[in-house]
């Protein structure tokens, strides 16, 4: 019982670890032929969004850019967080 605490113990330390270094990862994104951009670190946490001002006077056009540009940023991240975790031969969560 004690190896599998000492092994979830370590797995939650690179878990850590992974998570500190994505977070200084950044993804950039676009959509509405740039006229929506989001920031974005490895952790999917949204640092900055930038809207150009004509956008501001369609609703609909806006809210699908904001859809897109959230949803390219997010794959964007997923896959750096792929290859994170990849990279780090060490890092074996079971079922990865």
């Amino acid at each position: 019982m004690f190896t599998k605490l000492k092994q979830f113990k370590e797995m939650r330390d690179k878990a850590k670890i992974i998570q500190n270094t994505l977070a200084e990862e950044k993804v950039e994104a676009s959509a509405a032929w740039g006229k929506i951009k989001m920031v974005m670190n490895g952790n999917q946490k949204v640092l900055s969004v930038k809207v150009d001002p004509d956008l501001l006077t369609n609703k609909e056009k806006m809210e699908s850019a904001i859809k897109d540009v959230t949803n390219e940023a997010i794959e964007k991240v997923q896959k750096v967080m792929a290859a994170a975790i990849k990279k780090d031969k060490n890092f074996n969560f079971p079922g990865l």
